[in-house]
């Protein structure tokens, strides 16, 4: 049963889907559907149970997360994880989509390899602008692992069953992943100048009161700012620097705390809350981590 939540149409198992776009289930945790051959989806915001990729090769409709929209372009992948808020606005200048979704459940690679490390696949919480680009050769080897999961859901469910639709998941991802990492490289217009912007936004926060009031930045906010999802804005940093967005913002704390130990109208406490830290060890344990010197040895040596 389909329940209906103050305006969000939350659908838990891939059967229920599968109803809602008028195809068979093969199999009660993991859908591979030809969108040319499925009902119109209803134009409403859905809350999805289940994991959920789109492989669109027309522009077909529009996808709408909170206020972003995404309108397809040809050849894009789309991730969506358990429990994201999705509106799906369709196009009715269009008469037919054309590309693939494929679905699965949660419970379906519990207790596998994939399972563990599903988390890795940070793609899956990136934002609708941020897709997965995709060139002729790489769509068609994605199509053809698309079709290798689906010709196994048609054989008849045995022993072996889960651990080769699994087993192909897997790769399928691991191919989205290659193909995320040679579009940070293709894509580098795009994301020209991001470090110098990453750092013009830390030390512009550190410029107001907004550390004594929210406390450290953290990378949520740092994307926010430059208007991309934490999971892309990280990958993104790690990709063009080598360390985690996390580090580079405590690089950037440093340098402001080396600067700020100078001045020595202030204590080692109140420069640690200046910087947002709530408690002053805390600052001095980061600090003697990063340096490798305590704030009172940096300032005494210099």
């Amino acid at each position: 049963m389909i329940e209906y939540m103050s305006e969000i149409i939350k659908i838990e198992t891939i059967d229920q889907y599968n109803k809602l776009r008028g195809i068979k289930t093969l199999h009660p945790l993991i859908s591979v559907m030809d969108l040319s051959q499925l009902a119109a989806m209803p134009s409403h915001t859905f809350n999805f149970g289940f994991y959920a990729i789109y492989l669109k090769e027309l522009i077909c409709g529009e996808i709408k997360y909170g206020r972003n929209k995404y309108d397809f372009q040809e050849g894009t992948l789309v991730f969506t994880a358990p429990g994201q808020i999705v509106s799906v606005q369709p196009n009715l200048q269009i008469p037919e989509a054309k590309g693939w979704a494929l679905l699965f459940h949660p419970d379906l690679i519990k207790g596998t390899s994939l399972g563990k490390h599903i988390q890795d696949y940070s793609f899956f919480s990136y934002d609708v602008h941020e897709a997965l680009h995709l060139s002729d050769s790489e769509k068609q080897l994605l199509t053809d692992s698309i079709l290798k999961i689906h010709q196994e859901m048609q054989q008849s469910i045995d022993k072996h069953s889960k651990t080769l639709m699994v087993s192909n998941l897997e790769l399928f991802l691991n191919y989205c992943t290659r193909f995320y990492d040679r579009q940070f490289i293709t894509r580098d217009h795009d994301h020209k100048g991001i470090i110098e912007k990453f750092e013009q936004i830390l030390h512009t926060y550190f410029s107001t009161d907004k550390p004594q009031n929210i406390g450290l930045p953290t990378v949520a906010y740092c994307a926010e700012a430059l208007n991309l999802s934490a999971n892309y804005f990280g990958d993104l940093i790690k990709k063009e620097s080598a360390i985690t967005a996390q580090e580079y913002i405590h690089t950037i704390i440093m340098d402001v705390a080396k600067e700020r130990l100078f001045n020595m109208d202030y204590s080692i406490s109140e420069i640690a809350y200046k910087l947002g830290f709530k408690y002053p060890q805390h600052f001095s344990r980061l600090f003697k981590q990063k340096v490798g010197l305590s704030p009172n040895e940096y300032r005494r040596i210099n």
